[in-house]
């Protein structure tokens, strides 16, 4: 796990808790079982990608159910068969057609759920999570129960008030906080050399990027992705395998800090 503690610096607390669970799986013919977590934090601080690298590491897939944009109820549990369009649930889904009984399920923006008198999003949750109840879990599409005690569920919120408190208390909680400098400058030149290796194009580009420029961009990794990506553009533009500073969208453009009139 020493790549992850290095690519994700500012999750050490969460990665701390998936390796005693790691330890306790290994030398011994028990499936890892990691207890549910939540992952509090501003919008574009990694934690849905977070998720992504842990599925990678575990190399037991990934499925990501993102409540904000959810427009069924169903969508975890599956809807009874007399429904027209009904079909099984999502984690049904993972578990059956998956290759492994432990996949990474990712309820994206738990606190986005919005329910109204006819159903409840995350209803299926209070058994999902429970050890016990997950065991015997009931798909209302197929009907059959299965295990789903092993799924590694990970969900995400920006504000945990909105998100029912039984549930709150089936999870690990951990307060993701934005990264420090020094760690936004380890991210920025992980996340350089990551996309320079994940495209034909980075060939063309410097190994490693200039030290000066690690300090020009965003701290949030979505924004530096995305800063990352036009410093490219631009580098590419002008013809030059080095991305310098004025390449990155100009700090203006940036939601600026607050301040005040001399």
């Amino acid at each position: 796990m020493a790549d992850l503690y290095e690519l994700l610096p500012n999750f050490t607390d969460v990665l701390d808790d998936v390796k005693r669970h790691v330890a306790l799986s290994q030398d011994s013919g028990d499936g890892l079982e990691v207890t549910p977590m939540l992952l509090l934090g501003p919008p574009g601080i990694g934690k849905t990608h977070f998720a992504r690298q842990l599925a990678d590491l575990l190399g037991t897939g990934m499925c990501l159910v993102p409540m904000s944009s959810m427009t069924a109820g169903w969508l975890l549990s599956g809807a009874s068969s007399q429904w027209k369009g009904a079909k099984p649930g999502k984690v049904f889904e993972a578990l059956v057609d998956g290759q492994y009984a432990n996949p990474v399920l990712v309820v994206d923006e738990i606190d986005k759920a919005s329910a109204d008198a006819q159903y409840d999003p995350l209803g299926s949750l209070y058994s999902l999570l429970e050890h016990d109840t997950s065991q015997t879990f009931m798909d209302e599409f197929a009907e059959v129960p299965i295990d789903a005690s092993q799924v590694i569920w990970i969900m995400t919120a920006n504000d945990e008030r909105c998100i029912p408190e039984p549930i709150l208390n089936r999870m690990n909680v951990f307060q993701i906080e934005a990264p420090t400098l020094e760690q936004a400058r380890a991210i920025a030149r992980n996340l350089y050399l990551s996309i320079r290796k994940d495209h034909g194009w980075g060939a063309r580009f410097d190994d490693e990027p200039a030290d000066d420029l690690l300090d020009c961009w965003p701290t949030a990794p979505r924004e530096m992705r995305r800063a990352l990506m036009t410093g490219f553009g631009n580098a590419r533009l002008a013809q030059r395998g080095t991305i310098h500073a004025d390449d990155l969208p100009k700090c203006g453009e940036r939601k600026g800090k607050l301040g005040f009139l001399q």
